[in-house]
């Protein structure tokens, strides 16, 4: 490759500046909307229910919005949501000054949080490669960079200083958040458009949702993509719902060294997304990925048997670092072989596969924290995760990646011969 065809666009700076940015903004709320609900109750059912609520507008809905964004302009799409979010997070922050600050309210803005989220994060994965041009490489490090900044931001960053602005008051942290969005919102509206493909034909809202959803579960490798995130969300969310109690009671770790815990899995995110691509080369993607589901399995078995905060958060850093590597990798996989006109439905659908998994989780960390103890979610969880690394092996091995790549290739080969008029701007 050449070192022209390495050169990522102005237009990815000021898409990577907002999404720092409100990584940012979103690492505060990480540390402070459990740290809020603690100050209202001890219940692990009712923190279950406000880790959950953010994760139900993708079970609700998630097919049918990345419809939509194949749909909207994907740029408009991101700038309005973030502005919404923006406005949304006044709410809770005039509760808190006011008193009134309450579970089901936090529970009602997690949900339209997530609403939010789904529009952004869906639009976002299906500008990029438009942005990129779909170029592998150029995937590969965008997303680098950009899960690095969003770990450094929301795990590195965000968690101490969210625990730092809750002493200074209940509505901080959430302003703060309200102001990363807002921000997010200005940049990325400055973005430029992109040429999208227009729809060969005009289907309803349902069929074309349908086409999307099907396309991934006929591909074994998208389906193995899907199926990652979807069983690690469960035993992740068993984990969060479950961490600050365990934290406190387990480990004598106060607020903010809960930050500070949190702290150390993103320092390991951060490693993880930087060394991702070299990972990639040396093992090849499917074996990479395999590597590094094995490597969380057997860091959250490590964190459930931690003796003291030392132990856990080493074991989170190594769990980061599986992480973050994976949420590059897989990503960029899924971007380079999939087709334009696709790609807002088929990352909407593998998204909802992982949110719509995130509610049992939490649930059953709750569950079985109360059940039995505040440890048996995390065992729970590693299990979960050696299971689905034997399960998916297979499905996200070498041969299917490079296979994929190649029909691709073919793919694009005879796109070239498409007239220009099949293109409009965004």
């Amino acid at each position: 490759m050449t070192s022209d065809a390495q050169k990522l666009p102005t237009g990815f700076g000021r898409l990577w500046t907002a999404q720092t940015v409100s990584s940012l903004g979103d690492g505060v709320s990480r540390a402070a909307l459990p740290l809020l609900a603690l100050t209202l109750t001890r219940d692990p059912m009712a923190l279950a229910v406000v880790a959950a609520a953010g994760t139900l507008p993708w079970l609700l809905f998630g097919v049918l919005g990345g419809a939509l964004v194949d749909r909207w302009d994907r740029r408009h799409t991101m700038w309005i949501t973030d502005a919404a979010r923006a406005v949304l997070l006044g709410i809770p922050a005039a509760a808190a000054v006011l008193d009134v600050l309450s579970i089901p309210l936090l529970a009602t803005v997690a949900f339209l949080l997530g609403v939010g989220g789904l529009f952004f994060d869906t639009a976002a994965t299906a500008y990029l490669p438009d942005l990129l041009g779909r170029h592998p490489a150029l995937l590969e490090r965008a997303n680098s960079r950009l899960r690095g900044a969003q770990t450094a931001m929301s795990g590195f960053a965000g968690p101490p200083a969210g625990s730092a602005l809750l002493a200074l008051g209940r509505a901080v942290p959430l302003l703060a958040d309200a102001v990363s969005f807002a921000l997010s919102a200005l940049l990325v509206r400055s973005l430029p458009a992109v040429p999208r493909p227009v729809p060969q034909v005009r289907e309803s809202l349902l069929r074309q949702a349908r086409a999307g959803a099907s396309y991934v579960f006929r591909d074994r490798l998208l389906l193995g993509l899907a199926l990652r995130p979807a069983v690690g969300n469960v035993a992740f969310l068993a984990v969060e719902t479950v961490l600050a109690l365990f934290a406190h009671d387990r480990l004598g770790i106060d607020t903010y060294g809960f930050g500070l815990l949190l702290t150390a899995e993103a320092t390991g995110g951060l490693l993880g997304a930087g060394i991702a691509s070299q990972l990639g080369r040396r093992l090849g993607t499917g074996t990479a990925l395999t590597c590094t589901a094995a490597l969380e399995g057997l860091a959250i078995l490590g964190l459930a048997a931690a003796p003291n905060p030392y132990v856990a958060g080493f074991a989170l850093a190594v769990c980061g670092a599986g992480m973050g590597a994976t949420m590059v990798l897989g990503p960029s996989l899924r971007q380079t072989i999939v087709p334009a006109h696709l790609m807002g439905r088929v990352a909407s659908t593998s998204r909802m596969l992982a949110m719509c998994a995130a509610p049992l989780g939490a649930f059953l960390g709750g569950w079985l924290a109360t059940a039995y103890d505040v440890r048996t979610p995390l065992y729970a969880a590693a299990g979960l995760l050696l299971a689905m690394t034997a399960v998916t092996a297979t499905m996200t091995s070498n041969r299917r990646v490079e296979a994929a790549l190649r029909r691709t290739a073919d793919r694009e080969d005879r796109a070239e011969d498409i007239p220009t008029d099949a293109l409009i701007s965004a």
